[in-house]
């Protein structure tokens, strides 16, 4: 990671100390780039915000997607640490502007696939639950709650079985609305809690690898009137290939099913994540 000096106004990136990790290369990593925005495919494991536990944080390297602009690019939205996949960032104030309204609009699709324990009855469906915090002492930890309940928020997810097997589904999820730790929380609700969520009922941390089997598949964006949406999809990080494998599903397959699986549908309706 190189050392630059921030632009006036954004908060300096932090020292990881020499403890930590190796940096992930997310130039290397980058899906998309232009002059207004950045698609990234964020590795599991890597924090978008520092957090009280300290650590190597996305934050921290943002200064490596400059690109030979003046200031680090911003964040469109975000992702949990163990979630992979596609991130969009802007690359200066306007295109953050632009980008932050897309996003409160509900004019960005996104799609992700999740490895759940167990299957959901049916091949397609809705789960139309608020939510609401579980604890003021945990955090965000959420929990679906009866619609009316005070302080609930509406959230709203779309689901489709793409394959079944030893025991674990993969199904493709369309957020219409952009709660924190929405999916994880209404797939858990469905009875088929995220394979490797230790938050959520998805089985404790799996030796090795990351815990969340859950990946942003593909995002969709109207950057411009007069040109196509912008639509960007992320390979399966290699602990959900793994899992494909043991499964004895195509992961060849499962991109394109999960592409085209809610098609003409819009995505998100906030800025926040998943």
């Amino acid at each position: 990671m190189t050392a630059r000096e921030p632009a006036a106004g954004q908060p300096p990136a932090r020292d990881p100390g020499p403890h930590a990790p190796p940096a992930p290369d997310l130039a290397a990593r980058l899906l998309h780039r232009d002059g207004m925005t950045l698609v990234l495919d964020k590795p599991a494991g890597l924090p978008v915000h520092p957090g009280p536990k300290g650590g190597l944080t996305l934050h921290d390297l943002l200064d490596d997607l400059r690109f030979g602009l003046p200031r680090r690019p911003e964040l469109a939205h975000r992702l949990d640490k163990d979630t992979s996949g596609c991130l969009v960032l802007g690359r200066h104030p306007k295109a953050i502007a632009q980008l932050n309204a897309l996003f409160a609009q509900g004019r960005v699709d996104k799609t992700y696939v999740a490895v759940t324990r167990g299957a959901p009855e049916g091949d397609f469906g809705r789960i139309d639950q608020p939510l609401a915090k579980r604890s003021p002492h945990r955090g965000w930890w959420m929990q679906a709650v009866p619609k009316g309940t005070p302080g609930a928020l509406e959230a709203i997810t779309d689901w489709r079985v793409l394959f079944r097997g030893e025991g674990l589904s993969v199904l493709a999820l369309s957020p219409l609305t952009g709660r924190t730790h929405q999916l994880r929380a209404h797939l858990a609700t469905l009875g088929t809690p995220i394979f490797g969520d230790s938050i959520y009922g998805g089985a404790s941390r799996l030796p090795g690898g990351p815990v969340l089997h859950l990946h942003a598949r593909k995002v969709t964006l109207p950057l411009a009137k007069d040109k196509p949406p912008l639509s960007v999809s992320a390979p399966f990080p290699p602990h959900m290939m793994d899992t494909f494998a043991a499964m004895a599903a195509d992961p060849a397959a499962l991109g394109p099913a999960a592409d085209g699986a809610f098609a003409g549908k819009n995505g998100d309706r906030a800025a926040t994540g998943s």
